[in-house]
Order: structure tokens, then C-alpha cells, then sequence
């Protein structure tokens, strides 16, 4: 065993390079991709090679690149249906011109750096989508593992399983295989338990060892694997498949792989940063990876590829620790496509489709619905609509159905909106709190109405709760502010939030007429609260509770003089000075309606700094004297 000397940053790490671990890790990689390659491509419908093919770009191309460190790529189970649904729609001839595509397109967004924006996408989706590639995986891999073929799609082949069980035990030579193939999904379900070094060799070797002995035993006639010449099988694009890019349907295709693709490859390259403890994923280098790899596919007339969780958490458990290992995983596959073809042909058809019916089930993942269930259960339906979307359709419609589920529940839960409306006295009041969208507008439509039909001579509608106004509330509350002073029979006090979305143009504010000159602006009602810039919050003297000389009765001149201050607070924004308290202050519960008598003892105490008054009615008020002039007149007897 080679041990590299002293340090060096091989593949992004600063730590020793152990030679001899990074080979071995190579080579499990390697038996645990071939069998995974040649299932893909068999159960893609296309020829055993093109799987191998893909395996060695994963390996030679996308392997030397930077961007994730031990993640490994290739052809994934995960599209397996849709690169089938492909080959029989365009032919496999087109199939080359659709992955070269997809690869461009994925170098595109690794270079305008949207590697990131893949995060972003829901993990109910993600395992929604994973579950629905995995359910009709393990169905359509079910009739291969008896040596039979599928019906067709998801939905017949689920309902077409049980009289296909009972078929398979009919003839000894199905039944032959069936076993086989069952056997290899309980020897991956077991073989992690069994003990010594004996677990270090990957499940799948050991059941196409199996598969290769019982299919050589006399009298044994199971279909095995029909492998030609590695380099025959290469077929580059011509003119004629890239003017097939013309069809709409050949471009849904494109867009459809590189999503999938991307996503695929993107999470699992988040799953394997959790798995070891060295030089996190670059994702807009991945993703440009990736697209190298899948342009050199492309041009190859191979599979798609993608990082694939079963072969890069391999080669992490095997200690490796930069992209040495999975380099030369790439180079073993080609070597052994090239010299030993022929062994390839031993390989019983059912056991690999064994193979990939536990690849299904790790993708299906029963265990995560219970579990999301328990954790959220909004998040739970998005994934149930996901998964069964996309057995009932296909991949990119289910996960664009439960990409729009996943934002319309996203757009509900911050659509919280507290909406209350009561009657105090003269004034019907409505309070709203949250976030005021569309989607609680028949609840906001509602309690206008409620409060337009009270019979008040005043209504006043507080939004400073409010964190967010749409268009479509603010435009309904602004239409009914207007109809109510139309009327001429109510007054309408309108307080807003300082939101950009609610930014209005005041308008011209006229100057306050002095006492003697109108009686009736003498109304709180009629005074205007000062602007936030016009507030300035009380010393903290001010609030402390004055003495009993301070609460001896003002004179006339001094009421005179703090009435004309408080009047002085017109809509030219003149500074207000605070009130000095003659009288206890008073306390929270007994704000007045328009709340400046508590302001001028304590300062604004809601909603801060940021509010603004909009008095959209300027009329004088007749009604009933607000609550600081009452107490001012019940205080002087």
C-alpha cells in the first residue's frame, strides 16, 4: 500500500492522501455502479452499454471536475422511467440529442449561478418526487425480475401485478428467476448485517455472483444479459436528430431532464455533505459538472446521468477522500467493458432487476410519510399529491403540480390574518393583524360590512398590524373608505402602516383655524395625530407619576395655553412638545379612541416610529366629544 507523504490539497482537502484507501474505495465503487449501470439501461430499454457508457463519463468526466469532492455520478434509477417514456416516444436516436441538451442547459445555469436556486424547491416535493420515481420503479421492475415484460405504464402495471404473481409460479423457469431475483432484494435488505469484513463487499456483487452460478447450473434457462461491442454502441447525433429539436414535445423533454437531473443531483450532493466531514459541495460547480457530464453523454448518444446517492455513500463508507477514488471507478468500468464483455453476458436479467426493485424502495421510502405526517401535515398532503401525481401522469407533471401545492400551502400559512370589528361607544372599529392577501378577502369584505352596517357616526379601521397589504386589500378598503364618505353620513378614520404597498399621496392639509374662529374644530375628532416625525416620546421625568402639587387645577391661562399647543399640530408638521400630566396618568386600557391622550403621557406606544394617521375625511365632526375633553370638563367640576 502507497502512502502519500506529508500533505497536499488533492481534490480540495488539505489533509494526507492515503493511495491505497483511495483505490480500494475505487474499486467498491466500481462493483457497486456496474450492476447499477447495466439495471438503468435494462430497465430504460435501451442497451446494456449505453449504461456502461454513462458510468465511465460519470467517472472520467464529471469525476475530475470540481464541485462536490466524494459524490458519485452515473446513470440513476431515478430516471429510468423517463428516459423510457423518451426511447418510445423519439426513438433512442433522439435520446442523444436530448441529454447533449439537457447538459448545455445545465452548464448554462451552473455559469449565471443558479446552482442554489435548487434548494429551494420543498423537501415534501423532493421526497414526493422521489417516492413517485421509486412506487412505479418497483412495479415495472417486477415482471423482468420473473422474466416477463411490463404492460406499460404505472397505473397498468400496478394493477396488472397480482395476476402476474400468480403467472410466475406456473412455470418452473419464471419461478426460477422470480427466486433469484428475491432473493437479491433480501440479500441488499440483509447483507449490511452481516458481520465481520465480509459486509465491505457490495450486496449487489454478491447476488450477480449468485445469479451467475445458479444461471450456469444445468437445466437452468433464465434470461441473462445480450452485451455487444462497447464502441459500436456509441452513436453521435446527425442533422437529422438535431432538427428534431424543432417538436415541442422534444423541448419539454429537454427542460424535463435538466430539472430532474439538476434536483437530483443537487440533493444528493447536500445528503452526502452530511455523511462526511471534508470540503463542502460547490453547487454551481456541480451543476456545471453535471452538465459536462451530460453533454459528453449527449454527444456519446448515451444515458442521462446524475450523482447517485447509493454509489457516492459507498465511497465515502470506503474512506475515501477526494476525487481520486471515483476517477478511477470510471476507469475500472471501461476496462472491464472493454476486456471482459463476455462476462457481462452471465448476468441473469432477473437479478438486476432485483437490484433495482431495492433501489425503488430506498427511493419510495415508506417510512417518510408517517414521519412527515407527524412533523407537518400540509407538508404531508404536498408530498402524497407529488408522489401520486406522478405514478398517475408523469414525472414533470406531478412535480409541477406539487411545486404549485407546495406554494399555494406556503401561501396560505403566511396568509395569517386576525380580522376583528366592534362597536365602542360612537365608533365601529375594525382591527386587522397579519399579512392581508387575496386569499383573505371575502373575511376582510366581510367585516366592512359589518362595520358599515352599524349605524355609527363614526368608523375607524385600524391596519398598523397589518405586515403586509396586497393590491387586491388595500384597493377594497380604499373603494369602501370612499362609498362611506360619499354618504355624508359617517366619518372615516383610516390608520395604515408605513408599507411600501401602501404609500399614498396625502393630500394638501389645511392649516387649523384658531378656537375662537370654529367651535366644532375643537373636536379631537377633528385633530389630526401629528405625523411620526411630529412625535417625540416623554422624558422619562415626564413619566414618572407627578407630585400632588402637580395635580392641582390648571389654570385657565395654562389650559388655554397646552389647548392651543395641542391644536398648533396641524397637517404643516410642526413638532409636538409632550404634555405635562396635571392628572394621574392614564393607563393602558384607557386609550381614548384616537388615543392621544395616553400618547401625550407616554409617548406613542403603538405602532411605533414608522406609523402614519391618513385621515381620508376631513369634514368637521359633530358627534359626541372624544374622551380627553370629557375628562378635562368632568376633572374641573
Amino acid at each position: 500500500m502507497f502512502k502519500g507523504r506529508g500533505k497536499r490539497k488533492a481534490g480540495g482537502t488539505g489533509q494526507g492522501v492515503d493511495l491505497g484507501t483511495e483505490i480500494t474505495a475505487s474499486l467498491v465503487v466500481f462493483l457497486v455502479a456496474l450492476p447499477l449501470c447495466i439495471g438503468v439501461a435494462v430497465a430504460s430499454g435501451t442497451p446494456a452499454e449505453l449504461g456502461i457508457i454513462s458510468g465511465v463519463v460519470g467517472g472520467l468526466v464529471v469525476g475530475m471536475t470540481r464541485g462536490s469532492t466524494l459524490q458519485v455520478s452515473g446513470p440513476a434509477a431515478g430516471l429510468t422511467a423517463l428516459v423510457a417514456e423518451t426511447v418510445e416516444a423519439h426513438g433512442i436516436a433522439m435520446l442523444g440529442v436530448i441529454v447533449l441538451m439537457s447538459g448545455l442547459l445545465q452548464i448554462g445555469l451552473g455559469m449565471i449561478r443558479l446552482g442554489r436556486m435548487f434548494q429551494a424547491i420543498s423537501i415534501a416535493v423532493v421526497q414526493g418526487m422521489l417516492a413517485g420515481i421509486g412506487l412505479p420503479l418497483m412495479f415495472s421492475q417486477s415482471y423482468p425480475l420473473a422474466d416477463a415484460a411490463a404492460p406499460g405504464t404505472a397505473i397498468q402495471n400496478i394493477l396488472g401485478f397480482p395476476a402476474h404473481a400468480l403467472d410466475t409460479f406456473s412455470n418452473a423457469q419464471t419461478a426460477i428467476a422470480a427466486l433469484l431475483g428475491i432473493a437479491t432484494v433480501v440479500l441488499s435488505f440483509v447483507w449490511k448485517k452481516v458481520p465481520g469484513p465480509v459486509r465491505k463487499i457490495p450486496a449487489a456483487l454478491v447476488a450477480v455472483a449468485i445469479g451467475i452460478l445458479v444461471a450456469a447450473l444445468p437445466g437452468v434457462e433464465v434470461k441473462t444479459l445480450q452485451v455487444g461491442d462497447l464502441l459500436a454502441s456509441v452513436q453521435f447525433p446527425g442533422p437529422e436528430q438535431f432538427a428534431g429539436l424543432a417538436d415541442p414535445a422534444v423541448l419539454t423533454a429537454v427542460f424535463t431532464f435538466t430539472v430532474i437531473a439538476s434536483a437530483e443531483s443537487l440533493f444528493t450532493a447536500a445528503a452526502v455533505d452530511r455523511m462526511h466531514d471534508g470540503p463542502r459541495t460547490r453547487y454551481n460547480s456541480e451543476l456545471i459538472a453535471q452538465g459536462a457530464g451530460n453533454t459528453v453523454c449527449g454527444i456519446l448518444g448515451a444515458l442521462p446521468m446524475t450523482a447517485v446517492v447509493a454509489r457516492s455513500s459507498a465511497n465515502v463508507q470506503a474512506g475515501a477522500k477526494t476525487r481520486l477514488s471515483r476517477t478511477l471507478h470510471g476507469l475500472w468500468l471501461l476496462g472491464f467493458a472493454l476486456l471482459l464483455p463476455s462476462v457481462l453476458a452471465l448476468i441473469p436479467i432477473s437479478v438486476l432487476a432485483g437490484v433495482l426493485v431495492h433501489s425503488g424502495w430506498k427511493l419510495l421510502g415508506p417510512e417518510q410519510f408517517p414521519k412527515m405526517w407527524r412533523q407537518d401535515r400540509g407538508e404531508f398532503v404536498v408530498m402524497t399529491i407529488t408522489t401520486g401525481v406522478i405514478v398517475a401522469t408523469a414525472l414533470l407533471e406531478g412535480v409541477l403540480v406539487g411545486l404549485a401545492v407546495g406554494i399555494v400551502l406556503a401561501a396560505l400559512r403566511m396568509s395569517q390574518t386576525s380580522v376583528e370589528h366592534r362597536v365602542e361607544g360612537d365608533t365601529a372599529k375594525l382591527v386587522m393583524t397579519g399579512n392581508a392577501t387575496f386569499l383573505r378577502l371575502p373575511e376582510v369584505i366581510d367585516a366592512l360590512e359589518a362595520v358599515g352596517s352599524a349605524g355609527t357616526p363614526r368608523i375607524r379601521l385600524d391596519l398598523m398590524g397589518v405586515t403586509h397589504l396586497d393590491h387586491a386589500c388595500r384597493s377594497q378598503i380604499e373603494e369602501f373608505v370612499e362609498q362611506k364618505r360619499a354618504s355624508q353620513t359617517v366619518r372615516v378614520e383610516l390608520l395604515l402602516p408605513d408599507l411600501p404597498a401602501t404609500k399614498q399621496k396625502q393630500k394638501p392639509k389645511p392649516q387649523r383655524k384658531p378656537r375662537s374662529e370654529s367651535t366644532s374644530d375643537s373636536s379631537p375628532e377633528s385633530r389630526p395625530t401629528p405625523s411620526p416625525e411630529s412625535r417625540s416620546t416623554p422624558s422619562p421625568e415626564s413619566r414618572s407619576t407627578p407630585s400632588p402639587e402637580s395635580r392641582s387645577t390648571p389654570s385657565s391661562e395654562s389650559r388655554s395655553e397646552s389647548w392651543s399647543e395641542s391644536r398648533s399640530e396641524s397637517w404643516s408638521g410642526l413638532r409636538r412638545r409632550p404634555v405635562s400630566p396635571s392628572w394621574p396618568p392614564p393607563q393602558p386600557h384607557e386609550r381614548s379612541s384616537s388615543g392621544a391622550l395616553y400618547d401625550a403621557f407616554y409617548g406613542p406606544s403603538q405602532p411605533g416610529p414608522s406609523a402614519e394617521w391618513y385621515y381620508l375625511d376631513t369634514r368637521p365632526f359633530e358627534g359626541l366629544q372624544d374622551s380627553e375633553e370629557a375628562r378635562w370638563r368632568d376633572y374641573r367640576g
